[in-house]
Formats: structure tokens, sequence, C-alpha cells
């Protein structure tokens, strides 16, 4: 277990690059697989979360060869190519993984067992687990098959027009991998948009989607090739890098070539909102997503409300926007974010309990916190609970407290963003 000391700084400056999207390397490996012919997938994110995603695919079968640091060549196996895994397929800490693997797996018609670190262990599947068995899946597990491990005898599927009960990307990705194999595809009611890589993926790979308004149609049966895809820059890691400009005396950073899909800059326009100096640049698109050039510089920020139908697009960043919270003046409320208890670890309780430590005015509520900004606050020892945002939102606010921040168990942040803390120190 590696723990982090970190100490106040001052002028933060400099260009950098973040790791590939985790989010469209993840779907980026899921499709390439089962496409017909090669794709060469370039700007792949590195970390144990994706990583995960690609073993789980060789032991099924595909073939995955990395070309260069951040390039991969997947030769697809086609709709009907994966065989039946030989052993556990292990996920460690991704939830991504486990809950669009569990969709693809559910038109197999092979037996699989898929499993994950204690943390991914007690993180709930019946959101996915029920929506499949009710399409003639066969899933297995703790807790009913709410709770891994997950036992998955997959085969012939049919269709479904299914709302979720809270607006999830991640609920809405298994559906349509699992609509692929059902006869008569899939349809899918979002209670308010989520974010849409699945949706660009899949047109990406040939495959075209109805789509009204927030209703989603996908026809089942039809083949994907495979192609050329280049990821994005992770606009979750850059949002660490940009509140560090906002946070620490006298910063000014830019992130290049960072994926800005609509679907995912709500944290922009919440840090715009507490007054945040920010500048985006160089708009562009490349395999389907958006991309740009953004910059931040410190400056005095004000407290907001953060609820209702913007909290899906901002789910994960709204720890490091707790950060930025606790040196803001006045009053920040973030509610209707109960998803935040279901995630790596229970993170309302953990920022709570950390930003306590560092002498921070916050309440703790069922679906969210109140804080009271202060622009001093002060070095604590700080647990991650295994959970990289949890890790890098008290790393980032380590640089403005006083005196020393330490930071427990980050090995965690390996998981979605390899090289943190060496992009930092080229600050």
């Amino acid at each position: 277990m590696t723990n982090v000391i970190v100490t106040a700084r001052r002028g933060l400056r400099g260009e950098v690059k973040v790791p590939g999207d985790k989010s469209i390397s993840h779907r980026a490996i899921i499709l390439s697989s089962i496409a017909e012919g090669i794709t060469g997938i370039h700007g792949i994110q590195s970390g144990e979360d994706v990583r995960r995603t690609a073993a789980a695919f060789q032991t099924m079968g595909v073939s995955i060869t990395r070309e260069g640091r951040n390039d991969l060549r997947v030769h697809g196996v086609g709709l009907k190519g994966l065989r039946e895994p030989n052993e556990v397929l292990d996920l460690g800490n991704s939830g991504t993984s486990m809950r669009l693997l569990v969709g693809l797996l559910s038109g197999q018609r092979f037996f699989s067992v898929l499993t994950g670190d204690r943390y991914l262990c007690n993180r709930p599947m019946g959101r996915v687990s029920r929506p499949l068995r009710s399409m003639g899946a066969t899933i297995m597990g703790r807790e009913d098959g709410n709770l891994p491990p997950l036992a998955v005898r997959g085969g012939e599927l049919h269709s479904i027009s299914h709302r979720p009960e809270k607006a999830s990307a991640q609920v809405k990705s298994c559906l349509l991998l699992a609509g692929l194999y059902a006869e008569g595809g899939v349809t899918i009611e979002e209670p308010v948009p989520t974010r849409d890589h699945t949706e660009r993926m899949l047109g990406l790979f040939g495959l075209p989607l109805e789509i009204s308004g927030t209703s989603i149609h996908l026809e089942g049966g039809l083949q994907l090739r495979g192609g050329e895809v280049w990821i994005p820059g992770d606009i979750s890691g850059a949002a660490f890098v940009l509140a560090a400009a906002l946070l620490v005396p006298d910063s000014e950073i830019t992130v290049r070539d960072v994926g800005v899909n609509p679907t995912r800059t709500g944290f922009l326009d919440a840090m715009a909102a507490m007054g945040g100096r920010l500048k985006v640049d160089n708009l562009r698109e490349r395999s389907g997503e958006p991309i740009a050039d953004i910059s931040a510089y410190c400056g005095p920020l004000k407290g907001i409300e953060l609820r209702g139908s913007v909290i899906p697009g901002i789910i994960d960043e709204l720890p490091i926007l707790s950060v930025l919270a606790s040196v803001a003046e006045g009053q920040t409320v973030i509610a209707d974010a109960g998803e935040l208890r279901v995630k790596e670890t229970d993170r309302i309780r953990a920022m709570v309990e950390g930003l306590r430590k560092m002498g921070v005015d916050v309440e703790e509520k069922p679906d969210g916190l109140i804080i009271q900004g202060n622009p001093s606050i002060n070095g604590a020892r700080c647990s991650s609970y295994g959970d990289h945002r949890i890790a890098m939102s008290f790393i980032i606010a380590g640089l403005r407290a006083r005196g020393e921040t330490i930071v427990e168990d980050t090995d965690c942040v390996n998981t979605s963003f390899p090289g943190f803390m060496r992009l930092l120190e080229s600050l």
C-alpha cells in the first residue's frame, strides 16, 4: 500500500496530456473484439481497469497485441466468435468492465464467471442482472445476482424495452451490448441523457442506432466492422489537473487533446459557475468524438448548487468539485447524488471524512453534501478507501492545504490515471 505526501505549492504551469479516456478505451476493446477484421486502437489508456478488460477478451480467444506505448491491434472474432473462458474473469476494481461484460456475455452460448477485488465485489449489479434476466439470460450471484461474483449462462435473448430507475451510462451500455444478440434488439428510455460513448462507437463500427430524444433502439444480429479508433484524452482525468490550476495560486495549466463530449463536460460548466477561469480552444472531431485543448487559471471561487438533471453528467467529478467547494466563498450544495454511495467506495462518506480532517465545515446528507467554503484548509491524513477518484481529490487538495497532507493507499490511482504523480511533478 503506497501513501503519498503532499505539501502546498505555488505557480503550477505547463502544457500536458492526460491518458486516454477510460470509458472510451473499454468500449473500443469490447467492440473491436466482436467486430469483423482488425482494429487499430490508438491512444488507449494503459490503466489497470482497461488492462483487465483486454485480458478478459484474450481469455475468450481474442488476439490483442500492443504496438507502441499506447496502441493496440485487435483481431476481431465477429459477433459469435468468442469462446468459453477456461478460467474466472477477474476484473479487478473495474465496475465498467463488470457491467458491460455481463451484458455482452448474456448473449454468448457458453458459461462464464466474473469476479473482482473486494471493492468491486461489494458494488451492486442488480440494475443490470434484472433486465438481462428479463431478456432470457441466466445470471447468478450473491444476494440473488446483486453482488459479484456473477455466473452467466448466455443464450438466446429476446427484445425488451427498458427504462432504468436511475440514469446510468453503464446500464445503458450493458443492455445495448446484450441487444446485439437479441431477436428484435433493445429499446432503452433514459430518464435523463447520459454519456453516449457506446452509441458513438457503435456508429463508428458501422452499426446504426435509432435515437429519438432520450429513446435509443438497437437492432440485434447486425455485424460490426473493424477499423481505426483514436482515443481522446480522458476528461475525467483532466478534471483533476484543471482543478489544481484553479486551486493553486499563480497557476496556469493547459491540457491538450482532451475529449469534450457534451455528455461529459458538465464539470466544466460547474467550474465556470464557481468562477473558475477556463478556456476551450482548437475544437475538432476524431473517431466520432469531439476533442479540444482546455486551459485553467487560478482565481477566486464561489459556492454553487449542484442538483437534479446535471448530476449524472458530473457524477465522477463530484469528489474534486467538493475539493474546489471547500475553498470557495460561500456555501456549495450537492444533492440528488446518491449514486456516489455505490461507486468504488461510498464517495459521500469518504469526502466528508477527509474534508473534515482538513478543517472543512461539511454536512453529510443521504444524497450529497453541504460545504461551507473557507480559503484556508489544513493538511491532514486522509484515506482513499481504495478509490482512485478519492485519492486524486485529496492529493490535489493537499497542494492548497497548509502543512503536510498524507493520502493513504494510492495504488488505486493506476486504475484510471497511470503517471498521475509524475504529471503533477512536471508542472
